[in-house]
Parts: C-alpha cells; sequence; structure tokens
C-alpha cells in the first residue's frame, strides 16, 4: 500500500519540532509525524468567521436568540451555562486546561519554574493513553513498562497501536525494580519508549522517594549513553499516597528538564482525581528540554489533531461542571474527605495483614502503599482457581492477574474488610483441603 503523504500543515509542525537540533521530531511515529490539527479546514474557516454578523459555519443548532437549541428539560438539571451543551475546542475548554496546568503546579511543587505544554483534554486517560501511543509508537516498537500491569495496555497498545511489550519485573525483593527499568533503557536500540504508572494498577505500589530519583537517575543515564527517550507517566491515580517517605509528586516533575533527548508525557486526569469516573475527562501535556514554545504548542496541536480524529473533543459539560466545582469554596473539603475514606480503608488492611499472621500461610501480600488496590499471591493454590472458590463458595469477587489476585478496596465497604480477606484465606484453604 502507498504511503500517505504527510499534509503540509504537519510537515509545518514537523519542521518546528525539528529545529535548533531538537529531538522531538525524531520520537514521533509515523502516525505521529502525520498528526495535525486542520486548522485551515472547517474549524479554521469557522474561526474566521466567528463575530460576522450572520454565521453560517458551525455544525451545531441554535435558537434565533442565537443561544444553544438545547433542551428546557436538559437545562434545568445542570446550574452552568447553556454554552455548555455547544462543542468544545479540541484542545479542550481553555479555562479548564489553565485551571488544570495551574493545579498541576500546586500538586507538584517541584514544577516551579519549569516549562510544559498547556495539557491538551482528551476523552478520559485511555484516550490520552491512546493518543500518546499513536504519536509516539509504530508497529513493531518496543514499549518498556513493569510486568505488573494494567492490562488494559494490550488492547491500547499492543492492538491498538502495534507495539511489543519489553517488560522487566516490577519489583526486586520488596522495592522497584530500577536495576530492571535500566537494562531495559540501554539495551540495543537507540529509541525508547517507557511507561511508568504510579500508584500502579495492579499492585497499588508507588516508588519511595530514593526509587523515584533513582528512576530519574537511570533515565537520565539513558539519555546521555545516546538514548532518545519518551517517558510516558500514566498518573490516572496520582495523589492516593498514603505514606511517608513516598514520591508524592508526578515522576513527570522529575523529568520536564532532565535532558534534551527526554520527552516527558504526562497522562492524566480527572476521574480519580476528582472522582468523577462517568465524566471521562483526562489530559495529555508535555515537556522535554529546551523545547521553544513554538515547538510545545506544536505538540499540543498534534495531540488536538488526534482528538480530532478520533472523538472531535471531550465533554463540554463535563469541563463546565468541573470548571464550577473548582470555584467552589467546599471542594478542598469534599475531596479530602473523600482522600481519607480511601486512606482509612488502606489503613484497615494494614492492621488485619498485621493482626492475622495466619494468613501469610495462605498468600503474600504484595509491596502496596497507594492508590485503589492492593495485591495477594495465593500460596501453593492457582490464582484463577481461588478467584472462582471465592465466587462460588463466598460470594466474593476479586481479579486474578499475572498470577496474582487484585482487591479494589477502593470499591469495598470498610466493615467488609476483614470478610473479604477472612474469605480469601478460607478459599485458599479450601482448595488445599481439596474442596471444590
Amino acid at each position: 500500500m502507498a504511503k500517505r503523504p504527510t499534509s503540509e500543515i504537519a510537515n509545518e509542525l514537523n519542521a518546528v519540532l525539528s529545529e535548533n537540533g531538537c529531538k522531538a521530531y525524531s520520537l514521533l511515529s509515523e502516525r505521529g509525524r502525520r498528526a495535525f490539527f486542520p486548522a485551515r479546514g472547517i474549524l479554521g474557516q469557522s474561526a474566521e468567521a466567528r463575530g460576522s454578523a450572520i454565521n453560517a459555519t458551525i455544525g451545531t443548532a441554535k435558537e434565533d436568540d442565537g443561544s444553544p437549541l438545547a433542551l428546557d428539560c436538559l437545562k434545568g438539571m445542570v446550574s452552568v451555562a447553556p454554552t455548555a451543551f455547544l462543542y468544545a475546542p479540541s484542545y479542550g475548554v481553555k479555562a479548564f486546561r489553565e485551571k488544570w496546568a495551574e493545579a498541576m503546579k500546586v500538586k507538584n511543587p517541584s514544577l516551579a519554574g519549569k516549562r510544559f505544554s498547556l495539557p491538551v483534554a482528551t476523552n478520559a486517560l485511555t484516550h490520552g493513553l491512546f493518543l500518546a501511543g499513536q504519536m509516539f509508537l509504530d508497529d513493531g516498537d518496543k514499549l518498556i513498562l513493569p510486568d505488573l500491569y494494567w492490562d488494559n495496555y494490550e488492547l491500547l497498545f499492543a492492538d491498538g497501536c502495534g507495539a511489543r511489550f519489553a517488560t522487566f519485573r516490577t519489583f526486586s525483593g520488596r522495592r522497584f525494580n530500577v536495576a530492571g527499568l535500566r537494562r531495559k533503557l540501554l539495551s540495543a536500540g537507540e529509541k525508547k519508549v517507557l511507561l511508568l504508572n504510579f500508584p500502579n494498577n495492579p499492585t497499588g505500589y508507588t516508588a519511595t522517594d530514593e526509587e523515584a530519583l533513582a528512576i530519574r537517575d537511570a533515565i537520565r543515564d539513558a539519555a546521555e549513553a545516546g538514548k532518545r527517550i519518551v517517558a510516558l507517566i500514566d498518573d490516572a491515580y496520582f495523589g492516593l499516597v498514603y505514606e511517608k517517605g513516598v514520591h508524592g509528586e508526578s515522576l513527570f516533575s522529575l523529568l520536564t528538564d532532565l535532558h534534551e533527548n527526554v520527552l516527558a508525557v504526562k497522562l492524566d486526569g480527572a476521574t480519580k482525581e476528582d472522582y468523577v469516573w462517568g465524566f471521562r475527562l483526562g489530559f495529555v501535556t508535555f515537556a522535554m528540554k529546551g523545547l521553544s514554545d513554538a515547538q510545545l504548542k506544536a505538540l499540543e496541536d498534534k495531540a488536538a489533531g488526534l482528538v480530532r480524529a478520533t472523538i472531535s473533543s471531550a465533554s463540554n459539560l463535563a469541563q463546565n461542571l468541573l470548571l464550577a466545582a473548582y470555584d467552589s469554596p467546599d471542594y478542598p473539603a469534599e475531596k479530602a474527605a473523600k482522600f481519607a475514606t480511601l486512606e482509612r480503608r488502606y489503613r484497615v488492611i494494614r492492621r488485619l495483614l498485621r493482626a492475622h499472621r495466619e494468613y501469610r500461610e495462605s498468600f503474600e501480600a504484595m509491596p502496596f502503599n497507594s492508590g485503589y488496590f492492593m495485591c495477594v499471591r495465593p500460596k501453593g493454590v492457582d490464582a484463577e482457581a481461588v478467584r472462582r472458590r471465592l465466587l462460588s463458595g463466598y460470594g466474593t469477587g476479586v481479579i486474578m492477574l499475572c498470577g496474582l489476585l487484585r482487591i479494589a478496596f477502593s470499591s469495598v465497604p470498610t466493615d467488609k474488610l476483614e470478610e473479604l480477606f477472612a474469605n480469601i484465606d478460607a478459599a485458599i484453604r479450601d482448595i488445599k483441603g481439596g474442596h471444590k
């Protein structure tokens, strides 16, 4: 099949990303190099017509007074301006993007004085991950990641982008396996695409402060050795850290200006950070040492072009609802209360595991310190058999993944946690005793 020619706008963006010896262009996939925002098509012409006395360019419907042609029964359900019923820009609502960027600096004090792109809104983090894969992974490219990962990565990156997974063991003993990561980064091949997810799904583990610095050093050393690196940072569960000494900032903060060979891509969103799973709002943000404003904008344009090509734009209503929430005086306290609920469940599990030493005969608790999840490894029995026994004998559902049982304590009432772990222990003992 003949290779599709790159558009004029994409070529212009690619030229910007190649200026002054910048490595950003060389890190793009073929799809990423072709990506562009169609500023000269319908959207560009519509922008030029904005403010005209008669504007017949936009594919929305309006009342004769110019307000959106929206149903009154729906308008009465929400307390935002009727314009929230219209399309959002493919980049996202400007005020929402700016608010998120400012919040990133508050949540990550190490970003002070560092430069990064304005976040581009996506249809939640899953969509952002897919766009990043489209931008940086070609068929057959290797994606470096720990061996305990969210199974949707296979659909996103292997099936969706044609990538091959180059995994390393997640843990070395009870610590994150930085040495394994370093070996993968220094292996043959100049371009490296890396994906890290903290707090991790499925394990609920976040790198300690010491491990985070070691990860940074491994990436910097590989860059200094001539490797060109895209570091995809999946921050889906960002902020849900429950122990001192665990790295509370995004790894993005450590990588934004690390080296001219390291492009950091932050994938985050309101889904878990603001407890709005159904709003489906995420962001993709770029940073690289030495990038100019024009080069950061070029990456935004490519990302927005891929948004346009896949979903047109993220929900305008959801973005406006969150903007209103961020301005609410009750927002900080309400968010802290939700965090406290999750932390309380985490503390209960820690106490249960300490109190019930007999559980160590049945399973090993994997390292965990954050997020929504924790995992146990059954001893002497098959994890899938345990999962099925829990369903059939105890009315208890867990996920089997990579030979582990993933427990989403985020969705279990606090007063059910003791029963949950007792059931896991009993199910394993049933199987060892020959019960089915």
